[in-house]
């Protein structure tokens, strides 16, 4: 599947439960949207990712990706320690210069 460099190290990263790595992908003020809730930075983001880790254990495979514009969506199953698992949910990541600046999940 096709999809860009940063976004294939986002879900490899949230494989390994490699905190460190998934969050130097993002730029230093980037901003994730998930479950109505918003986490600007990377200290947040880094925050938000961990508990949501410990919480489910949860685990992201893509199933497809699409681009328009400056966005990119991906479709993943996400299995893990939560009512209805699995469930299909989108991705949408906008990049600029090889950094997430922004992540919508939903």
């Amino acid at each position: 599947m096709e999809m860009p460099k940063v976004i294939s190290a986002y879900f490899e990263a949230d494989r390994r439960n490699d905190a460190d790595a998934l969050v130097a992908l993002f730029s230093a003020d980037a901003v994730v949207e998930d479950e109505r809730a918003c986490h600007q930075g990377v200290h947040e983001i880094r925050k938000w990712w961990v508990s949501a880790k410990e919480q489910t254990h949860h685990v992201n495979e893509p199933i497809e990706t699409t681009a328009a514009d400056d966005r990119i969506r991906v479709r993943a199953k996400v299995s893990g320690d939560f009512p209805n698992s699995p469930v299909v949910l989108e991705f949408f990541f906008t990049i600029k210069s090889n950094k997430i600046v922004a992540l919508e999940i939903r």
